[in-house]
């Protein structure tokens, strides 16, 4: 089973942030206090629904036909996560 990295807390539901970083073929470990970037702040189905669409070369009419949507109903999945991600930068700043 694959690990999936959280991105909010279990306890209070707050943004997580990265603190430390390793390699493991050298053995180098960086620490600080990270933000982490924006497509890692969407949930696994969003990213996975931005993946497909540039699979689908951004088109809407191969990606409602691929998730058997339809095409309506991909614009607004679409639509939804623009905002989300308009959202997420807003924050950022």
């Amino acid at each position: 089973m694959e690990k999936k990295l959280p991105i909010l807390c279990p306890s209070c539901d707050s943004e997580l942030k990265v603190q430390s970083l390793h390699c493991d073929a050298c053995g180098t470990n960086i620490n600080g206090m990270y933000s982490l970037p924006l497509l890692l702040k969407l949930d696994a189905k969003e990213q996975e629904f931005i993946v497909a669409f540039v699979q689908s070369s951004g088109s809407l009419k191969v990606m409602a036909q691929k998730l058997n949507l339809s095409y309506p109903t991909v614009r607004n999945m679409l639509d939804d996560l623009i905002g989300k991600i308009e959202h997420i930068q807003k924050e950022m700043l």
